[in-house]
Order: structure tokens, then sequence, then C-alpha cells
């Protein structure tokens, strides 16, 4: 039992860690673009350089979405001794934070001095930072399915590790301000300045880090005879892993349509504290309570599965969600009703990734007993491989938003004009509530796999498997 306690605090080191540098990249990242980088005093040349920044980032984040499949192929064909998964985690993590660190700069004056050198650059050094991070992302999480076959045992895990990952990510929210206005020269309206935003991305790529080796030295892979293959899936027959695994894809569409409106929201809370309410400082606050909600929320999963179960909660989760932004448009310049319906969208939101993580992880075994061969990488590479086109596509709506409505450079929440706040409060608030309301008419009409479901297929591949690999 001590063991795998702290098998499992081991692992949720290693997603709290992991956490953090996703909060870095997919909500921070565009936001010192947009409020740093570039800022020569050229209102046209520098909202160009955002506009170009923001498209290499879309355009690279879209093309990775063929090569995480591969990268997951390769993952599941990896044999060491010290399994699959951690040389991927501990690698991953030591590349990706070295890469977002430099990020965090204008290449010694380059963004200045030789805008089109610092953009060859900075595709360059994006797209090594890109490809590390997914090798760390699909090893981390597809561990969950090479530690038990249990569905609830699996929840246990998974709600441990979410613990860890929301505590890493939530803690960036609290930090983020505080650190980089101390590190700053220049306060710069409350945006901070180059300096203060470069230590921010060395402590959270230290932490991430930090995080990833403890893992590999805490965790240990469990061997079975149903995690073994005759062969080993081609590179041509990946997609076919993919598309033909029907509750993966629904389940990854779903996913898809809810990230979208979800990632609208939170990226662009910092820019409601910064630009509406004129406060920034206010902003650490809603990460205490975000840290609160989401670890609570988080520890009651197991239990609430049990009761409600997986579809359920999916559904309930929407819910309040929705409610939350109606409320959350309503709030004005009110610090205390923007916290509490920022809060309230929060709340849910590790809950629903508890449920499409085991939803996703639970398609392994699917698409095992379905295609004759088991993938757990692959499989789970979908999970990550959603959240980066979720977050590429918002990174690319928040670049474009932010130049639209005058929320770049030097500006401040009294340079905001009332055409600018409503075209802000629309693709802020409305059309996040279609996008979820969409997802869970996906979700109800294609996603079957249950618990029941998983526990029925997991009986029949002890029965069948050994005879199928032999």
């Amino acid at each position: 039992m001590q063991s795998k306690l702290l098998q499992r605090i081991c692992y949720a080191c290693g997603t709290f860690g992991h956490d953090v540098f996703y909060a870095m990249l997919a909500t921070y990242f565009m936001i010192f673009v947009t409020s740093n980088l570039f800022n020569s005093g050229d209102t046209t040349h520098d909202q160009y350089m955002i506009g170009i920044v923001t498209t290499i980032i879309l355009v690279l984040r879209v093309g990775e979405l063929f090569v995480d499949p591969f990268i997951g192929n390769i993952i599941d064909k990896t044999k060491t001794r010290w399994g699959r998964f951690k040389p991927w985690v501990i690698v991953g993590a030591f590349v990706a934070a070295i890469s977002l660190a430099a990020l965090f700069t204008d290449f010694g004056g380059l963004a200045m001095s030789s805008p089109t050198l610092y953009l060859i650059l900075f595709a360059i050094v994006y797209f090594i930072m890109d490809i590390f991070y997914s090798a760390k992302d699909v090893a981390i999480w597809s561990m969950i399915p090479a530690l038990s076959f249990d569905s609830h045992e699996r929840e246990i895990t998974a709600t441990i590790a979410r613990i860890g990952s929301v505590f890493g990510g939530q803690l960036v929210t609290v930090i983020v301000m505080p650190v980089v206005l101390f590190f700053s020269v220049n306060q710069n309206g409350g945006a901070g300045d180059p300096t203060g935003w470069f230590a921010f991305a060395c402590i959270g790529g230290g932490i991430a880090t930090l995080g990833a080796i403890i893992l590999g030295l805490g965790t240990k892979e469990q061997d079975s005879a149903l995690r073994e293959n005759k062969t080993d899936t081609s590179a041509k027959d990946v997609f076919k892993v993919l598309t033909q695994n029907d509750q993966l894809l629904w389940i990854a569409i779903a996913y898809l349509v809810y990230g979208l409106g979800v990632n609208v929201v939170n990226n662009f809370n910092l820019y409601y504290f910064i630009y509406v309410i004129g406060d920034a400082t206010k902003f650490s606050i809603l990460g205490v309570i975000n840290t609160v909600i989401g670890l609570a929320a988080v520890a009651l999963f197991p239990a609430l599965t049990t009761k409600f179960s997986r579809r359920k909660l999916f559904f309930a989760s929407v819910f309040i969600m929705i409610f939350a932004l109606v409320c959350y448009a309503l709030s004005g310049k009110s610090v205390p009703m923007a916290l509490f319906s920022a809060g309230l969208f929060a709340l849910p939101q590790p809950l629903l990734f508890l449920v499409v993580l085991m939803t996703i992880t639970d398609s392994v075994e699917y698409g095992q007993l379905k295609l004759g061969h088991r993938d757990e990488a692959v499989c789970l590479c979908v999970r990550p491989l959603i959240d980066k086109l979720g977050g590429a596509v918002s990174s690319g709506v928040i670049g474009m938003v932010a130049i639209w409505v005058g929320m770049t450079g030097g500006a401040t929440a009294a340079d905001i004009t009332a055409d600018g706040l409503f075209h802000f409060q629309i693709v802020m608030f409305a059309i996040p509530i279609v996008f979820l309301i969409l997802s869970c008419f996906i979700y109800r009409a294609k996603v079957t796999l249950t618990e029941q479901e998983h526990a029925r297929i997991v009986a029949e591949l002890e029965e069948k498997w050994e005879d199928i690999n032999k």
C-alpha cells in the first residue's frame, strides 16, 4: 500500500510540473507576445508582427496534429530498462523548458533589429519546444493504462494525478503577475516587462523539469500479458488505429468542440482583469480560488462517478459552465462578480477533463478488442493532440482579437472603446457558450463507452488475448 501511494504521489509531482508548463505555454505566452514582445512605438508594425507570430504558432500546432500520432507510435515501440514512458517524460521536460524560456525573449533584440531573422528563429525554436513537449505530454498521460486495467483504480490514479496538475496549473495563475512584476524593471501598466516574463518562464520550466525527474524516480510500469503485442503497429497503420476506434474518435471530437470554447475563456481571463476591470493584481485571487475549488472537485471525482456516472457528470459540468459564463458576461467591472463567475466556470473543468481522460483510457481496451492490437500511447496521444489544436486555435483567436479590440502594447483599460469591449465580450462569452452546447449534443449522440461496457470488454480480453497473441 505504501509503495502504491508513493508511486501515485511521484506521478502527481510529474503532472504538477507538467501543468505548470502547459499553463505557461497555453495561456501566458500569448499575453507576453501581445503585451511585451513587440512594443516599438509603431502600432502598425507591432500588430503586424503579432499577427505573423500568431500565424506561425497556429500553422505549427495544426501541422503537428499529423505528427503526434507517430510520436505515440514511437513511444509504444520504446523498450528500455526504465520502461516505455519515463525517458520521454524526462528528456521532453528538459528540452521543452529550455526552448520555452528562449521563446520568452526577443532573441537578443532581433525582434526589433532584424524582424525576419527573429521570425525564422522563432519558428525553429517553437517547433523544437512543441515536439519535445508533445512527446512528454503523450508519455506522461499514457502511463495510466500501463498502471492498471481496472476502471475504478484508473480513476483513483488519474484523480491523484489531476490533483497535482490542477494545483500546478492554478499555482501559475496565483504567481504569474507577482513573479513577473517582481522581476520587471518597468511595470508597464501592470503587464510587466520582458525581464519579468523571462524570469517567470525560467522558474516555471525549472518546476516542470523537477516534477518530471521525481516521476521518473518514483514510478514503475506494470508487466501484463494484455500489454504485449505480437507485432508492433507500423507507421502506415497509425491513423487506422485512430479512425477505426470509433469511441476514441467521437470522444475526441466532443472534447475538441468543448475545448475550443473553454480555451478562449481561460486565455482571456487575464485580459479581462487587465483591460476591463483595470487591475491585474486581483487576478492572483482567482488563482487561489481556482486552486481550492479545483482540488476539491478532483478529490470528489471517484465518488461522483460511482454515484452519478461519467455521462451525467459531463452534462452537469457543461451546464454549470454555461451558467457561469452568463454571470461573467454581466459582471462588468465588479471584481467580486468576476471572481465568482470565473471561479464557477473553472470548477467543473477538472471533472470534465477526467471524464474525457478516463473514456479515452478505456478506449485502449475497446480498440484492442475491436482491432486486435493494443496501442496505449497512440490512443492516449489524442487527448493532448486535441488540447494542442484547441490551444492553437484559441491562441490565434486571442492574438487577432487583441489586435481587433486594441488590447496590445502599452494599452490600458482606459484605452478600450465601447465597441472594442462589446466585441471582446462576444468572443469571450457568447461564442464559447455555443461550442459548449454543441459538445453536449455530440457526446450524447455518439459516445457509448460506459464504465460497465469497459468492464465487459476487459473480461472478454482476458479470455481471448493470450490466444490471439500466440
